[in-house]
């Protein structure tokens, strides 16, 4: 009779145990465990061309939702108003001019005066980068699409802690495969890792949503870190075919714009649903951005209801969208007003992966978390700067002062005048001295720029600003 018993227990234990053998790999659930973190990156996209942004136009459904479940911050800025300094501040968490990187993007149009030309400029190697920092608290991290930070092997991404790379090292390239990949600057070409260069199939951007939710699906049971960096909406100006007929009501580039835009929107959804589907969605930090303000003249897009540009230091060049989601860690559909900026990712990342953001030296950001779940009630910035060369901004409160190299600075109460319509310089002259004294005292701390740009071939100056001095007349 015993030896019954024991062999009806043996034979039970051995199907528990082919049942548990047989079943898949948990998915993890547990919200102690360090989040993963998708950075969703557009370029070149309009501060106004978003439905959570009140476009009438423009359609971007998923990026809409996710502003839902998440917050919506209403004053976040990049630390550079082009491409190249943006990342470059984005990737360290510091401003860029703390080690050279000023001037407009890499490779330029440099002066011969240049500490560095050609190939041979890029992000310093003595900087250690977002996925350095999250390498070292044992994330697996990927970068696909725009990286920018340097042509040379040495700025290459997988040598600036990033574990996987799809994309071109460049700034700009067709959304269409090359039918000549050989007569195209090697920049421009899409490489994987070091594995050499290999055209896509498709729409680029349908592509780099592939490629993130590929990564996804091989590290989910491990944390991740997934910076999406979208070409969308950058020139050229090249629309996915499915959305041919799009925007009948729109014309031109900017038809072209709105077409581009929900590409993007729906690559954004495609990755979410990802998160979704492999149950990875509830513990995941996801963030989206953009890099600088929409050139407006270049691709159609709009920065309503701000005035500026990218490439000017007005609202409209350097105040970008800004989302972040991390479900049971940050209410949804909640909106941050104070000022914030993209250096304060990194700080934020770390200390959501379980490190210590103050351990972190030299950086310039803050950690968000705590003012974005409410336990700090003060003000995370006192101030913000922003210079490309001699021209310089500095935001302090409400109060923003812009200077210029060829006439008076200019002063705006940004929560009066969010469109920098009405100069208060000649008003205020006490308090343009003191951010004036400010700015000089921030600029003492700086490097010499690495690369200056020849102003002549680019037709670069401050005149800019005055061509975008006005917000768009035009209902977007």
């Amino acid at each position: 009779m015993l030896s019954t018993k024991l062999s009806t227990v043996a034979v039970l234990f051995l199907l528990s145990s082919v049942a548990i053998a047989e079943e898949p790999t948990p998915h993890r659930t547990d919200h102690d465990a360090p989040p993963n973190i998708v950075l969703l990156f557009a370029d070149d996209a309009g501060y106004g061309d978003f439905g959570f942004h009140g476009s009438r136009h423009f359609r971007t459904p998923h990026l809409d939702k996710l502003a839902e479940s998440g917050v919506r911050l209403t004053e976040f800025y990049v630390s550079g108003e082009t491409c190249g300094p943006s990342r470059a501040g984005l990737l360290t968490g510091r401003y860029q001019q703390r080690f050279g990187f000023e001037e407009i993007n890499v490779p330029g149009i440099m002066s011969p005066h240049s500490r560095l030309l050609g190939d041979e400029m890029g992000l310093p190697t003595d900087q250690k980068t977002m996925g350095d920092h999250l390498q070292d608290l044992g994330y697996r991290t990927a970068i696909f699409g725009k990286w920018h930070m340097g042509i040379a092997d040495r700025y290459h991404p997988l040598q600036r802690g990033f574990d996987e790379f799809y994309g071109m090292r460049g700034g700009a390239r067709s959304f269409y495969p090359y039918k000549n990949p050989q007569a195209v600057p090697k920049e421009n070409l899409l490489e994987r890792n070091f594995e050499g260069y290999q055209e896509h199939e498709g729409y680029l951007t349908n592509a780099i949503a592939d490629e993130a939710c590929a990564f996804i699906q091989r590290n989910q049971n491990s944390p991740f870190f997934a910076f999406v960096s979208f070409t969308a909406v950058h020139t050229p100006m090249q629309a996915d075919p499915a959305d041919h007929d799009a925007f009948a009501e729109l014309e031109g580039e900017r038809r072209t714009a709105a077409q581009m835009t929900l590409s993007m929107d729906r690559a954004c959804g495609k990755i979410i649903d990802q998160l979704r589907d492999l149950g990875l969605y509830e513990n995941t930090i996801v963030v989206f951005t953009n890099d600088n303000g929409g050139p407006m003249d270049k691709n159609g897009s709009s920065n309503f209801p701000l005035s500026g540009v990218k490439g000017t230091q007005l609202e409209g060049g350097i105040r970008v969208p800004g989302l972040i989601s991390w479900p049971h860690q940050i209410k949804a559909g909640s909106t941050y007003e104070s000022p914030l900026i993209t250096l304060d990712l990194l700080p934020t990342f770390v200390a959501a992966a379980g490190g210590s953001p103050t351990s972190t030296q030299n950086l310039d950001g803050v950690n968000m978390l705590p003012y974005l779940q409410g336990e700090m009630t003060t003000t995370p910035h006192d101030t913000l700067h922003w210079k490309m060369e001699t021209r310089g901004a500095i935001r302090a409160g409400d109060w923003k002062l812009l200077r210029f190299p060829d006439r008076p600075a200019e002063l705006f109460n940004l929560a009066d005048d969010p469109s920098e319509q009405h100069d208060l310089a000649r008003q205020r002259p006490e308090l343009v001295r003191s951010l004036f004294r400010k700015m000089f005292a921030w600029e003492q701390e700086l490097q010499r720029p690495l690369f200056m740009l020849r102003r002549a071939e680019e037709g670069w100056s401050s005149r800019r600003t005055d061509q975008f001095r006005s917000p768009p007349q035009v209902d977007y």
